[in-house]
This record gives C-alpha cells, structure tokens and sequence, in this order.
C-alpha cells in the first residue's frame, strides 16, 4: 500500500559540495539518501517537498555540514496477510515472480493453485496438469503476501512469500472466467 508522509531527518554535506548552491546540494543528498531506502516493512520511493530546516551543524573533525530536513516521503508498506495486484516479471522452475509495488515476491509452484504445476522454461509458462491453465510473463495476478523478510540494506533482495490458492485470488483473467461460470449456473 502506498502512502505520503511528512517526515524529518538529517543529511550530510561533505566538505567538497559547500562551494556549490547549498540549498541545491541538500535537496540531492536528501533525495540520494532516503530514497530507496527500507525501514522495517516500508520503503520509501520517493522524496518531495524537501525544506531545510534552521542552520546546519558541523561535527569537530569531520569538516561536514549536517543539515536537519523536513520532506514528504512516498512510501509502500508491505503488510503481511495483505492481497495484493501485480504482474508475473518472472518464470523459474520454482514458481513465478510478481512485481507489485516496487518489490517483487514469489508464487511458489504449489501456491499457484491445487492442480500439479508443470514448468514449461522454454516457453516462459507455469502450466496447470489438469485444468491446463497456465500463467506467463505480463500475466495480471491478484495473490496474498504470506511471508515477508525485508533486507534493509538491499530491498530489492527481500524475499516476500505469496499464495494464490486461497478463493479470490488467481490470474486476473481466471477469476473472471469463474465469475461467469458462476453466473450463468
């Protein structure tokens, strides 16, 4: 889920940017800092609106300014238990994974659905042995997180476990297909 909130923290100017524009070089080094960066299970996306705030501080032996910035973050919490929509970016012999947000998870082969999966590489598909259903790069899913552990140094490592065998969720286009089974009984 995506959200904006006000927040406030610091930034260090090294010694060699405080010939340049200050005001510039701060909104930078705010922007370079913060984002992409992940605290517990939110990662901030984007920074705007970046005010400095009051006179800057230098540290005895450093030679650098740390200067106190207010900012609006973009960010998206990944919550656990919570349903998410996204699309297959990739096809392994063990699942397929499902960029949502800026993260991406993984559909293990036996949490795509109750049928036996068979992996087809060579065409890029997840195929299922009796309902010859299959799933593919592009494919539009609605899946629900089941397990998360953020790696706060590198977010785009975090493994995030999904599931689609619970009612509601599948290929988008599955559970249209079983809305209008359902409809014309």
């Amino acid at each position: 889920m995506y959200l904006i909130e006000k927040r406030v923290d610091t930034v260090r100017i090294p010694p060699e940017r405080l010939s340049e524009d200050y005001e510039r070089v701060c909104k930078e080094i705010a922007q370079e800092t913060f984002e992409g960066t992940m605290h517990d299970t939110i990662m901030v996306v984007l920074v705007k609106d970046i005010k400095l705030m009051g006179e800057g501080r230098m540290v005895y032996g450093d030679g650098a300014v740390y200067q106190k910035v207010e900012y609006e973050a973009l960010s998206f919490e990944v919550k656990d238990k919570e349903v998410i929509n996204g699309f297959v970016c990739e096809v392994v012999k063990f699942g397929a994974f499902v960029r949502f947000g800026p993260l991406d998870g993984l559909i293990h082969i036996s949490q795509i659905t109750t049928d036996r999966i068979d992996v087809d590489l060579a065409n890029q598909r997840l195929v299922a042995a009796d309902s010859k259903r299959f799933l593919k790069i592009e494919d539009e899913v609605r899946a629900r997180i089941v397990s998360v552990a953020i790696n706060e140094r590198s977010p785009r490592e975090s493994k995030i476990g999904l599931t689609m065998k619970q009612p509601g969720l599948g290929k988008l286009e599955w559970l249209e297909e079983d809305r209008k089974k359902e409809g014309s009984k």
